[in-house]
């Protein structure tokens, strides 16, 4: 048993394990960045970096090919640790390398966090417009809306992530169970014609058109357009089955059991207690030139209760942090009059900031320790007098 934990605490702490784990990580960037084209930014980061073991898919069956980010980081982090418990002790000399290593060790320790905690949404508005929501990039939903009161919306939603199973929902405000009858995380829509193969959809929008299923693009200039088809399924009377897709751009109504809906596929939204408005876009350019100068938006940020109501500027490098999240300059659209800013939630953001400033005051305290040292004993040989 002693030569047992001997071995494991010779391995942990083993330089050799270091070197290792460092040339793993440039093959990992090296082999990430290569895929990027077929995954996009986004892609590699889940397959690459935010995973234990990194699959392809070889004919059909996925096989482990290389050890992941979280593998390779938690493995480093272990042998930082151990290397630290088992060798070094801790002395005023050795204090600036003690500091750097720990805001190392804290650097790992916030990139592990972001990876599970970060979310990403997108906020647009347009002059003039009010939201409280964001929307998310890349996950969707089923929303079901019931609108019988004008004063008030009862929204129920099914994620993504269930649509994808075909799997079937009862919710308690729902008189009726969804049903995922199909779907597409990429679909191509066409208006129906008389060629046209039977449709799974036998009401709504979907009589007049099919989504076909087509091949996931990673391309920053293309995007996705998942459609899936859904079954409303009731004791009496079935509403029926609906198309909904995020090309179809208004919801789709029906009436059921004396009450009147909306049905639609549509971005993942946060909604949040405050809301934000839109005041003024500005796209400023050099004199005389196209070359962008400036890109900004004047937000108002208002609550319900009245304790902010301020109007915020929001432009490249300098976000809005308000109640977790920070709202980032990100792109513009429709001549100007649109602006699109990035929603990030990340309880770790100070992390990396901590973690870099502990690391820089340790490289130059334990720079200056020694410099030091080398002046007094440099003056140390300069006052012993010479030998005749």
């Amino acid at each position: 048993m002693k030569t047992l934990l001997r071995d494991l605490r010779d391995f942990f702490v083993s330089l050799k394990l270091t070197v290792a784990l460092l040339v793993f990580g440039m093959l990992l960037v090296f082999a990430a960045t290569l895929d990027q084209t077929n995954l996009g930014i986004w892609g590699i980061q889940q397959k690459w970096f935010r995973t234990f073991i990194v699959w392809q898919e070889v004919r059909g069956i996925s096989l482990p090919i290389f050890p992941g980010g979280y593998f390779i980081g938690g493995l480093l982090l272990l042998n930082l640790l151990a290397a630290h418990i088992a060798r070094f002790k801790f002395t005023w000399r050795k204090a600036g390398i003690f500091l750097t290593h720990l805001g190392l060790i804290l650097l790992l320790v916030g990139e592990l966090l972001s990876g599970l905690w970060q979310e990403d949404f997108h906020l647009r508005l347009n002059e003039g417009d009010t939201k409280n929501y964001a929307e998310s990039y890349r996950d969707n939903e089923v929303a079901l809306t019931d609108i019988t009161d004008p004063q008030f919306d009862d929204v129920v939603t099914i994620p993504e992530a269930l649509l994808e199973r075909h799997a079937s929902v009862q919710h308690p405000k729902l008189p009726f169970r969804v049903v995922a009858k199909a779907y597409y995380p990429n679909s191509l829509l066409q208006m129906r014609g008389p060629a046209s193969p039977p449709s799974l959809a036998t009401t709504g929008l979907g009589l007049e058109v099919v989504a076909a299923p087509q091949p996931m693009t990673y391309k920053t200039n293309e995007a996705n357009l998942p459609s899936t088809y859904v079954e409303l399924v009731a004791p009496d009377a079935s509403p029926g089955t609906f198309l909904l897709s995020t090309g179809l751009v208004a919801p789709q109504r029906f009436d059921y059991g004396g009450r009147s809906w909306k049905i639609t596929l549509r971005p993942k939204r946060i909604y949040e207690p405050f809301s934000l408005t839109l005041v003024k876009f500005s796209h400023d350019r050099y004199a005389g030139t196209d070359i962008p100068k400036n890109f900004s938006s004047r937000i108002k940020l208002t609550t319900p209760d009245g304790r902010d109501d301020r109007e915020v500027l929001v432009y490249m490098n300098n976000p809005l942090r308000y109640a977790g999240l920070t709202f980032y300059q990100a792109g513009f659209e429709n001549n100007d009059r649109t602006t699109i800013l990035q929603v990030v939630r990340n309880p770790s953001w100070l992390l990396p900031y901590v973690a870099c400033a502990m690391m820089t005051v340790g490289l130059v305290a334990q720079f200056g320790i020694h410099l030091v040292a080398f002046v007094q004993k440099r003056r140390a040989k300069l006052s012993v007098p010479a030998v005749a």
